[in-house]
């Protein structure tokens, strides 16, 4: 990789700025001061400094958010907020996106990541990768809703959805609710309940694949880099039928 290139991707500036800073001479690979912006280096196997620090490379970056309401799924927008306004400028710099959508009014577990194919993997209708949300419902959640979505209920625009698991944790005029699912129709959650006469108040995502929301560990908003062994996981994360 040139090094104007990997300087300009870990945060130095433009590439234009880039090449003003080798000029001063305090860019070094492997003890050797390096000035013209084409040179290629391999950041995973020089040491590269620059005014004596060494400089951390990551191709990749896979993030767990605990995503607040009011923010967008999404890398940009014009009029409001979205979740990579969030990020430290040393992730965001790395160009992340969501991977899946939250709404807006939804809250909790959310990967932000820049491989695609990852991404993908997780997306994936063929791979039926579980999501479970919290939620609050206005009106009572019944045994009959529990079979409904166990067959896949029709949606208002016909289409009929996969089987999902539903756990009521309680029952009244306000019930609480676990519900697991494994594709992501847009503010499907919210629709299945409208089919069976009910409504979300409230929603979050608690758990995506074998990964689960340490609410004690990151408060609304924060975000930490997976593990390697959480990011093995999840591409190692295995179909299931609910």
């Amino acid at each position: 990789m040139r090094v104007d290139k990997l300087l300009a991707n870990i945060g130095y500036g433009s590439r234009k700025e880039v090449k003003k800073l080798l000029k001063t001479g305090v860019v070094v690979a492997d003890g050797i001061v390096i000035k013209d912006p084409k040179t290629h280096v391999d950041p995973e196997k020089q040491q590269i400094t620059v005014n004596g620090e060494k400089i951390e490379y990551k191709e990749f970056v896979y993030l767990l958010m605990n995503k607040p309401a009011g923010y967008l799924s999404a890398t940009e927008d014009d009029y409001q907020e979205t979740v990579i306004d969030l990020l430290e400028m040393e992730d965001a710099i790395l160009q992340p996106f969501p991977v899946g959508r939250l709404d807006k009014d939804t809250e909790g577990l959310l990967f932000l990541t820049n491989d695609g194919q990852l991404a993908h993997q997780l997306l994936s209708p063929k791979k039926h990768v579980p999501k479970t949300y919290f939620a609050t419902i206005l009106g009572k959640v019944t045994e009959a809703d529990i079979d409904a979505f166990k067959q896949g209920v029709e949606l208002d625009d016909g289409y009929v959805t996969k089987p999902a698991k539903l756990e009521i944790l309680s029952a009244g005029n306000q019930s609480t609710i676990h519900v697991t699912i494994t594709e992501g129709k847009f503010h499907q959650v919210k629709r299945m309940f409208e089919a069976v006469g009910k409504k979300v108040t409230y929603l979050k995502r608690i758990s995506m694949g074998p990964i689960v929301l340490d609410e004690e560990e990151l408060n609304l908003g924060e975000y930490r880099d997976l593990t390697d062994e959480e990011v093995e996981a999840l591409r190692q994360a295995q179909p299931i039928d609910l």
